[in-house]
């Protein structure tokens, strides 16, 4: 692995780190300001950003597929995403916010020529929001097996019957289509052959959001994640997304890219935090000296700095043997990224908040909100122990075959 970037993803950062420090941090009062208005809505200096960020050429940067998108590598996009990722809203400005871009490469790999034309191109030119709807109230969604929303092939069409929650994005007001997973063929001895995904329109008669769902209080607008019912939705068989039963081939397809982005962006978000916490420990005086000089607050820094490297360089191996290999054959060190990075994110924000004291708790700075959202994705794309028990299957296996073979 090269630890070097080429010149083009060296000039795309800097102009990326230039977009944000003149545009992006002076908005974030303006964003928060403008969301009161309307919560769901579209903020206007949002429209506006993006407008800019689409003139100067940053935009759709997460897409491998040059036709769609930048045409970078997992391990080029990388650090355009930890710069993202220091700003919660910020990779919306880039039209590289989840889950859309989930949803585009879903579209972009998997999708019909049709289903491209309604809604990938849409989607590309940052027209309209989407949002995956997979997580279920009722069972354990951990594991996507369990899932019992139901669709059900009648004639030329598909009905849809199931209950829904934590739908990130759909309480969005411009979010026009959802990707739905559900069973086909719950009958279907092979589990991982039950499953399919569909596409459904917002607007289909039956969908119906009972409510926004809120993490540790906040409702995350303008995206939200709403609890959503699909009560006998009928949409065209055409929608569906590759077949019946390749539900769990397309969440794999998906699931690989969408946790390096995640991974990337708390990166970011706690390299911010801590350069928040050196510079509050260098101003702040507390029994007659800087705190900096307390023994104490320079170790959660030094902690810290430590941690986010870590992180930083696992995650960009991960990305490098994906682009190398494939994502199965980086499945390992993909589910080790998604261990350690949103529990390192909690850990450094966590310093980050004790060393700013209420004045991290509160709403005055992005403290409190960005550990609420590292925490989420200790959830998110599965939880920590879903991929330790499959992480550390892995290795007993691997680990056993090769003592077995030593001894032989």
């Amino acid at each position: 692995m090269h630890f070097e970037y080429s010149d083009r993803v060296q000039s795309l950062l800097q102009r990326l780190r230039t977009f944000m420090h003149t545009h992006v941090y002076p908005s974030e009062p303006v964003f928060q300001e403008q969301l009161q208005a309307d919560r769901w809505g579209q903020p206007p200096v949002l429209e506006e950003l993006k407008a800019r960020a689409r003139k100067e050429e940053l935009w759709n940067l997460f897409l491998p597929d040059a036709r769609f998108g930048a045409g970078l590598s997992n391990l080029e996009y990388a650090p355009l995403a930890e710069e993202m990722g220091r700003v919660l809203f910020a990779s919306e400005v880039f039209n590289c916010s989840a889950p859309d871009t989930g949803n585009m490469e879903v579209l972009a790999q998997y999708g019909s020529p049709q289903q491209q034309e309604q809604w990938l191109q849409p989607l590309l030119d940052g027209e309209i929001r989407s949002a995956f709807a997979m997580t279920e109230p009722a069972v354990a969604s951990s594991d996507a097996t369990n899932i019992e929303t139901s669709i059900v092939r009648d004639g030329d069409d598909y009905v849809i019957n199931g209950h829904k929650f934590y739908i990130s994005g759909l309480m969005n007001k411009r979010c026009k289509i959802m990707i739905v997973m559900g069973k086909t063929d719950p009958d279907n001895p092979n589990r991982h052959r039950q499953q399919s995904q569909i596409l459904v329109p917002t607007d289909t008669p039956g969908v119906r959001i009972v409510r926004p769902m809120k993490v540790f209080g906040y409702d995350d607008a303008p995206e939200g994640h709403a609890e959503v019912l699909f009560e006998n939705v009928r949409v065209p068989a055409s929608n569906l997304i590759l077949g019946e039963g390749r539900g769990f081939e397309i969440a794999q397809g998906r699931l690989g890219p969408g946790r390096i982005h995640h991974c990337m962006r708390l990166v970011g978000l706690a390299q911010r935090a801590l350069e928040m916490m050196s510079q509050r420990a260098e101003q702040r005086v507390v029994f007659g000296r800087p705190m900096s000089k307390q023994g104490s607050v320079r170790e959660d820094i030094a902690r810290s700095a430590c941690e986010i490297e870590q992180a930083r360089l696992l995650t960009l191996k991960a990305a490098d043997q994906m682009d190398r290999h494939g994502n199965k054959a980086a499945r390992d060190l993909i589910a080790m990224i998604k261990i350690v990075a949103p529990q390192m994110a909690c850990n450094v924000i966590d310093r980050a908040i004790q060393i700013h004291g209420a004045a991290g708790l509160g709403q005055d700075l992005v403290l409190a909100h960005a550990y609420a959202y590292a925490r989420t994705i200790r959830l998110a794309d599965g939880p920590d122990q879903v991929h330790m028990m499959q992480l550390g299957r892995n290795l007993a296996a691997h680990y056993g075959a090769l003592a077995g073979q030593a001894e032989q």
